[in-house]
């Protein structure tokens, strides 16, 4: 009898491998070893723990600092990076540092994992990757050091090289203490390094690259070079600095005279709080100020920068910033009646196109139906509930103090929508999608509609 081997597309194996990373991080965090008082937590702490860490999103059940040991910790710091780079991403990576000889199965693995057009230098784009990481997350905790070594002395390496993995991929988890980056708030140099490493992340490995290419040739054309920026480039980092710019602009205003945010603060740091605030909300999860005291106006600024979330191939979660700016120039098209969508001269695919709708609108579901459950599960109020769902979907990690008073129930709905939220609402739509699909020679007739 000849038996048949299971052939999984690879988006049904990276869908599978965070799950199987999840579960691996959830049994070591549920060991005696993990905890700080050496008495097992809750499996169901242990395994949103798991989940938050490995989705890179920040959302915790118990605190980290005080409940996990520094085994535990280790575990946690793992999982992030793991889960910030994309798992199948971290362990094909970790094959060609080792010179494993990799298949085309492989190679196909990563160009999905990043979500990359090209199999093209492949192999040199996951070096760099790794080579990268390793720079900036270095860079981020030597930085972290000078604040934390003469506060919290020796301790003060691990805490610094934690949050500076922790900021980098976007997680938002921190082991200083349960109010965040409260006492912080005003502190430049911690503002700048965290907001350094959120950046770097949510912008994405392709524009590094780019945008580094574009600087060697600066000597020689100057400022002309930045024409030869790529579409995808010019895209993210013009979206990324107008929705920065502007969610701190709102947020400064909103809250200017809000005494339990930045209303008692100096102009400056009023403008450092705002301009943290903006950035963290792509996906990070840090805090300076407490979320539940943000005025409703800022929390629904707040609402959509979470939901947007960073850009493609990067370590920020949200539909990104791609799918946003393909949305607002799929409606300007069609209120101009243009049959071609076009960005800085180029025109987009109606691939893209429609895949920006997808994205969108599976990651609007999946925050609108968490929703719905979560009020099952709790009495909070809807602002509560919504910022905690969208902080869940994007993988960003700010609560407006919700979290830790979630039941049973509530944690599992949480614990599912990062998951969902972290493989990507599009890849979950074709994970389990023939491979073969059947040509139809006979098409449907076409009948207008009323739209609107």
């Amino acid at each position: 009898m000849i038996s048949k081997k299971k052939d999984f597309s690879t988006t049904q194996i990276i869908l599978l491998s965070f799950f199987i990373v999840i579960l691996i991080g959830s049994f070591l965090l549920f060991l005696p070893i993990s905890s700080s008082n050496g008495v097992s937590v809750n499996y169901l702490d242990a395994l949103f723990t798991a989940t938050t860490s490995t989705c890179v999103t920040g959302l915790v059940t118990v605190p980290t600092y005080s409940t996990w040991s520094v085994f535990g910790k280790i575990v946690i710091l793992i999982l992030i990076q793991i889960g910030g780079l994309g798992v199948v991403a971290f362990m094909a990576g970790f094959m060609i540092i080792i010179n494993k000889k990799l298949k085309l199965k492989d190679y196909q693995l990563i160009q999905d994992a990043f979500n990359l057009n090209t199999l093209s230098g492949l192999k040199k784009f996951v070096k760099y990757v790794f080579l990268g990481t390793l720079i900036v997350e270095t860079i981020g905790a030597l930085l972290y050091m000078i604040i934390f070594i003469p506060e919290f002395g020796e301790k003060g390496i691990f805490i610094a090289f934690f949050n500076s993995v922790s900021a980098f991929c976007n997680a938002g988890m921190d082991i200083i203490g349960e109010t965040s980056l409260y006492n912080y708030a005003t502190n430049p140099l911690i503002n700048f390094t965290t907001s350094f490493l959120i950046v770097l992340g949510g912008l994405g490995f392709i524009v590094w690259w780019d945008v580094l290419r574009v600087l060697k040739e600066f000597k020689q054309k100057r400022f002309k070079c930045l024409n030869s920026l790529t579409l995808h480039s010019k895209i993210v980092l013009s979206s990324t600095c107008l929705l920065i710019v502007l969610g701190a602009l709102l947020i400064f205003i909103f809250e200017y005279n809000n005494p339990t945010t930045i209303g008692n603060e100096s102009l400056f740091n009023k403008i450092q709080i705002s301009f943290f605030q903006s950035i963290t909300t792509r996906t990070a999860g840090f805090a300076t100020i407490p979320q539940e005291n943000l005025t409703i106006p800022s929390t629904l600024i707040c609402l959509v920068l979470m939901f947007i979330g960073g850009s493609p191939v990067g370590t920020a979660g949200g539909i990104k910033t791609i799918t946003i700016v393909s949305l607002v120039a799929i409606a300007i098209a069609s209120i101009k009646n243009k049959k071609e969508v076009h960005l800085f001269n180029r025109n987009l695919s109606s691939e893209i196109t429609r895949k920006a709708v997808a994205v969108t609108t599976m990651s609007f579901l999946i925050m609108f139906i968490s929703t719905i459950f979560l009020s099952l599960s709790s009495d909070a109020n809807l602002v509560d509930m919504l910022y905690e769902t969208v902080s869940a979907t994007a993988t960003v990690g700010l609560s407006r103090n919700l979290t830790s008073t979630l039941n049973s129930f509530g944690k599992i709905v949480i614990i599912l929508t990062m998951y969902l939220g972290r493989v990507g609402p599009i890849s979950l739509a074709i994970a389990f999608k023939s491979k073969k699909e059947t040509i139809n020679l006979i098409t449907n007739p076409t009948e207008d509609v009323s739209v609107g």
